[in-house]
Parts: C-alpha cells; structure tokens; sequence
C-alpha cells in the first residue's frame, strides 16, 4: 500500500509541473488532452482552434447539433467571445463562479460552429477546480470540457474511467484523483430577461432562483 501511495504523490508533483507544461504545449500545438473539472473529467482543446475542437467533437462521437462548452478564466476571455451579457446572466456569474453554472450566451463572429447552438449561442463557464483555472489561465484563451466519455456513456469520474474511453486517441491524461460530481454542470439561457434551464445539473432550480431573488 505504502509503495502505491508514493507512486501517486510522484505523479500528482509531476502534473504540478511538468505535466501541466507538457498538456499546455500539446493543446497550443491543437492536440486534446484529458482534464478534472469540478463536476467530471473533461475533454480539453484550444477551443478558438476550429481542428482541435473537432477532433473533440470526433473523439467523442458528439452530434453535431449538441453544442461543445468551453471554460474561461476571466472576465475578459468572456468579452472574446460573446456580444453581450444580460444582466441576469450577470448575477448569476457573481453568484456561482466559479463554479458548475454554464451560461448559454450570443457567440462573436469567429467562434467555431461547434461550440454554438442554433440560435448562435456558446455555453461558457469558469471552473473552480485548480488544474482546470490553471490550464485555461495559462493557456490564454478559452478550453472545451465536454465530459471526457463517448457519447451516451457514463462520465469519467477518475482518470482510470476517462482512460478506458480514450487511452489510444488522448496522450495527456492530468489526473486530479476521484471527482465528486454527481451531475454535470447545469446549463441556463437568458431570453428576454427570463431564465431557461437547458439541462438540469449541479446547481438546482431552487438555488438559481434564490440567488436571482437575493441580488438586487
């Protein structure tokens, strides 16, 4: 037991360091890596590099239909991408993020056709989970995190999980241990000052309310 345990603290201060620096270099070289999130792993690629997302969009088998979420690291990644920010979305930013909130907001011009619904809207967030804050910090510009399963399987949950998906297709694989999500983000659009919930997830419909009654 002993031995294993040192075996995973050598792993956990190489990512620390040099495995970080290496997925960075992979994802700026259009490559996908496979990263923790704070809901489960996640599918990473520059996500303003149209190849790179999709090959996510591949490795996953996604339809084409079903959009592709990114996460950013700040205010002004948000203004890289977006055309507005109504004022709901805006409290429920300062609410929850970072955080598993995705906020469905109108795309600019350039953003890949994969990562925006039918209605020219691209779903973005920032992450609480410190290797996700750390890649998309570093990195400069936003990440995808399409849950790290082929479509219509089970989420990854532990790296052993995201690997038995994608061992022979994906060469990085940053391990941040056993994620505790138990669903996946929960995904809002704001449509003439109304909230629409598209998918159900960490954050319930209660809480979303409550927090929209309690800031003014």
């Amino acid at each position: 037991m002993s031995n294993r345990r040192t075996e995973n603290s050598g792993v956990k201060a190489k990512e620390s360091g040099e495995l970080l620096s290496e997925a960075l270099e992979a994802v700026r070289s259009g490559e996908v890596i496979v990263f923790p999130t704070e809901t489960f792993y996640g599918l990473g690629a520059d996500a303003l590099n149209e190849a790179a997302v999709r090959r996510v969009a591949s490795l996953k088998g996604r339809d084409p239909e079903n959009p592709i979420p990114l996460i950013i690291s700040n205010m002004e990644m948000l203004k890289d991408i977006t055309t507005e920010l109504p004022p709901l979305a805006e409290k429920l930013m300062h609410h929850f993020w970072p955080g598993p909130l995705t906020l469905v907001l109108p795309a600019k011009k350039g953003v890949p056709t994969l990562l925006m619904n039918r209605d020219g809207g691209v779903g973005v967030r920032i992450s609480s989970h410190p290797i996700a804050s750390a890649l998309v910090k570093d990195l400069g510009c936003p990440l995808t995190a399409t849950s790290a399963n082929l479509s219509g399987k089970g989420p990854a949950r532990t790296i052993e999980e995201a690997r038995s998906y994608f061992s022979r297709q994906v060469g990085i694989f940053l391990d941040g241990g056993r994620l505790e999500g138990k669903k996946g983000s929960t995904v809002v659009a704001i449509h003439r000052d109304k909230l629409e919930i598209l998918r159900d997830g960490e954050i319930s419909p209660k809480e979303l309310k409550e927090a929209l009654a309690s800031v003014s």
